[in-house]
């Protein structure tokens, strides 16, 4: 489900987002959407530490290591801190 959401922006920074989007074959809200997406994914850390865990998780998995042990390793590392 979307919704809706009003930002106030300079008329001259809107032209420029414009012409933009328009270059890149976009509309405005495409380039808007896409600049949140994009900011959301680099800030959230905890979506950045549960891709690291479940690419250390496959390293693991790769090297013969059960689900269980990876989960042991995973809680002993949490613990540690």
């Amino acid at each position: 489900m979307t919704t809706q959401m009003i930002v106030r922006i300079d008329s001259e920074m809107k032209n420029r987002l414009s012409k933009l989007a328009r270059v890149e074959g976009k509309t405005t809200s495409q380039m808007v959407r896409e600049l949140i997406e994009d900011y959301v994914r680099e800030k959230d850390i905890a979506a950045y530490i549960d891709n690291l865990w479940n690419r250390i998780g496959g390293k693991l998995r790769s090297k013969g290591m059960s689900q269980r042990d990876i989960s042991r390793a995973i809680r002993a590392s949490r613990r540690s801190r």
